[in-house]
């Protein structure tokens, strides 16, 4: 079955992973569901317009998640909070070999059983993804992810539920 190559792609619900790819007609390779797509920008690319989709621009959420985080470094991108479409990056994204990981998406993480510093992710489809990082650092970022969710969430208590 043929590739086919897009010239973009709109990050959506369904985006699992973002990964860059070595190749000369496409510099993307995005997971979803039940699909994959190549795509001829790269994950800083995708990740950028899907921020300003989302309504701000990369640089904005950025700060912003700097601000009200304290995180700085391989920062958790809130793409569309109103969406709940959070990603992390597996390393800084100034490196090609950074992939971007859809925090919704993932079932569970483990230690890979023949090297400390790879682990493997589980998505809910139960697609399966070795990554070059080690289980700590992948820990790390689900935990940064988390806490960025939690910074971003739109629920605010009230003071009449306490009364």
């Amino acid at each position: 079955m043929p590739k086919t190559i897009l010239p973009h792609y709109e990050i959506n619900r369904d985006t699992t992973a973002i990964f860059p790819a070595n190749h000369t007609d496409y510099y993307s390779i995005v997971w979803e569901r039940n699909r994959i797509y190549y795509i001829k920008k790269t994950p800083i690319q995708l990740i950028r317009a899907g921020c300003l989709e989302g309504g701000a621009d990369f640089d904005g959420r950025k700060a912003a998640v700097i601000h009200k985080t304290g995180i700085q470094s391989k920062i958790p991108m809130p793409i569309d909070p109103n969406e709940h479409i959070y990603a992390f990056p597996t390393h800084s994204p100034k490196l090609h070999e950074c992939c971007w990981i859809f925090y919704h998406h993932i079932r569970s993480i483990k230690h890979h059983p023949k090297s400390h510093s790879k682990s493997i992710i589980t998505f809910q489809h139960h697609k399966q993804l070795e990554l070059d990082i080690s289980y700590h650092t992948l820990e790390k970022q689900l935990q940064r992810t988390s806490y960025c969710i939690v910074r971003f969430s739109h629920y605010k208590i009230r003071s009449s539920q306490f009364e």
